[in-house]
């Protein structure tokens, strides 16, 4: 007997077979049990999900020979031969091949006798949005008021290309790509019936290629099952699709938590050797960042039969949220710009480079006295200095002895609140208050403050504040607040300035990337700098 291929041979023979598409199948089954049947229906969704095969088992529940119901038999003649496609009240067309309006009358023509078998007469267009316009019009007519013996199944990829007086004439169902979770549980299952020996890694690489399509997931496996030898190994899959081990994309961003630039350079470098396709190598990492920002949000999204779940999780840990986003989203523009670069391998690392010359400096407030404002670009590779950690001022924290607070001589007034601001646990108003205060005078337990007459309404919470220091130092501390115009910085003004001076940096280095020159210079681009809320 010739070998059958499995998406054929595995083919549903009835709605309890089918693999997902619930949704659609719950309508039909309702419509069947209470025999209240459309005389048009469309079905539409990507390829290999399900539209002509749901068509042929609502075809087969009309004809069985028991009945309607949504469970045919499967076993009466009129069932077996819509399964072998020879019962010849199912009228099969392949509208891509007859899409002329003389094909279209000619099927027509027959559309006014009675059914020769069955219950009904069934028309299955395939590719419908391929019929031109003539044919549209020709059919339009009897599409809305067809026999009572008469069913239309149409079945499209594309139902943007149908006109508007058909898409009306007919109910509707959209059939979903399948998810990755139930590709992977039905080629475990077929592996298991077929006695093929499988890694369950294996089959997620085959459903993640076969992008939401059962079908092309089983053409998928038949080729694998070729390729390996009755047998389906990670490594031998990987290779056959052409797809990088997951180490590899792991070792990758490895090298980015550790701002590791020389190895960075060094996975790439082993990387070349096997000629991979960087646009898809670059997907790859993309895919895994965004398991690594999942796991950090809700880490029971990561699938612990996934092989690399421990090092995920791992990662979600070593790396801060916000350099994940900063990596997904560098690593979007780079796949965009690729096919810009002028080698593949350089674009690439480029790419991930860009990652490491972008990572933010320490997020730490930290006070700058207005005499320390150079701007430096920095090197994009170089190791990034972290900010003295606040535990490392002079005051103590709430679970030292009570001590009493230092007088604080007048040229360090602004380093010292703006440090006691940054060690407090402020939130809400009581923040706002505390970062737009200067020190104009600290004496013992006295803090003599001074508030811009812009943010008086915040001293509102000088009370609040003042028990905040009061547990900080363990003794008590009297606020003095003043509204006037301060002579020093504020905290505020001092992070603000810091910010500015890291945006001066970035604006550097990105004038001197060598990508960014390259597009200047060639393509004649511009350097616009977006200003944060700006809706630019």
């Amino acid at each position: 007997m010739a070998y059958q291929v499995l998406a054929r041979k595995w083919r549903p023979r009835n709605f309890p077979e089918m693999v997902g598409q619930s949704h659609v199948l719950r309508a039909l089954t309702n419509a069947l049990e209470n025999n209240r049947l459309h005389h048009a229906y469309l079905f539409t969704g990507t390829r290999g999900v399900g539209k002509t095969t749901i068509a042929r088992i609502l075809a087969k529940s009309l004809n069985c020979e028991k009945g309607v119901t949504a469970y045919p038999c499967g076993q009466c003649k009129a069932c077996q031969e819509i399964d072998e496609g020879r019962f010849v009240d199912l009228i099969e067309v392949d509208a891509a091949s007859r899409t002329k309006v003389e094909d279209t009358r000619e099927l027509l023509e027959n559309v006014q006798y009675a059914p020769t078998k069955g219950r009904y007469k069934v028309y299955l267009i395939d590719e419908v949005h391929m019929l031109s316009n003539s044919s549209f019009n020709a059919l339009l007519k009897t599409l809305e008021e067809p026999p009572p013996h008469i069913k239309f199944l149409l079945a499209t990829t594309d139902p943007q290309k149908l006109p508007p007086t058909v898409l009306s004439r007919c109910l509707q169902f959209n059939l979903k790509r399948l998810p990755l979770e139930y590709i992977t549980q039905h080629l475990e299952k077929i592996a298991q019936s077929e006695e093929i020996g499988y890694e369950l890694p294996a089959l997620r690489l085959l459903a993640h290629a076969a992008d939401g399509s059962l079908r092309d997931a089983l053409s998928l496996l038949d080729q694998a099952i070729a390729y390996g030898g009755s047998r389906l190994l990670t490594s031998e899959i990987s290779g056959m699709l052409g797809t990088q081990d997951q180490n590899v994309i792991l070792d990758l961003i490895k090298a980015l938590a550790a701002n590791d630039a020389p190895g960075l350079l060094r996975n790439i470098a082993h990387l070349a050797e096997h000629n991979p396709d960087f646009f898809a190598v670059l997907g790859e990492l993309l895919s895994v960042l965004q398991k690594i920002a999942l796991a950090q949000i809700i880490p029971s999204t990561i699938d612990p039969n996934d092989g690399d779940s421990e090092t995920i999780l791992q990662l979600a840990k070593q790396i801060l949220p916000e350099d994940v986003q900063l990596f997904y989203q560098i690593g979007l523009l780079g796949r965009r710009d690729l096919p810009l670069a002028p080698d593949p391998r350089g674009g690439f690392e480029m790419t991930l480079l860009r990652m490491l010359a972008f990572r933010p400096d320490s997020l730490s407030f930290h006070p700058v006295s207005p005499s320390s404002q150079t701007v430096t670009a920095p090197t994009p590779m170089a190791s990034v200095t972290p900010a003295p950690s606040p535990s490392a001022t002079t005051y103590p924290s709430t679970s030292s002895e009570p001590v009493s607070s230092p007088t604080t001589t007048t040229s360090n007034f602004t380093d010292e609140w703006a440090t006691l601001v940054h060690t407090l646990p402020l939130k809400g108003l009581v923040k706002q208050l505390a970062v737009h205060c200067a020190l104009k005078k600290h004496e013992g337990d006295n803090w003599h403050l001074v508030l811009p007459d812009s943010m008086k309404e915040h001293i509102k919470k000088q009370n609040e504040l003042e028990t905040l220091l009061q547990k900080h130092f363990g003794s008590p501390q009297h606020l003095h607040i003043c509204v006037e115009y301060p002579k020093t910085d504020t905290p505020a003004v001092q992070q603000q300035r810091i910010q500015e001076t890291r945006t001066q940096a970035t604006m550097i280095t990105v004038e001197n990337d060598p990508f960014v020159i390259e597009l200047k210079q060639r393509g004649e681009a511009q350097i616009r700098k977006i200003l944060p809320n700006s809706g630019q």
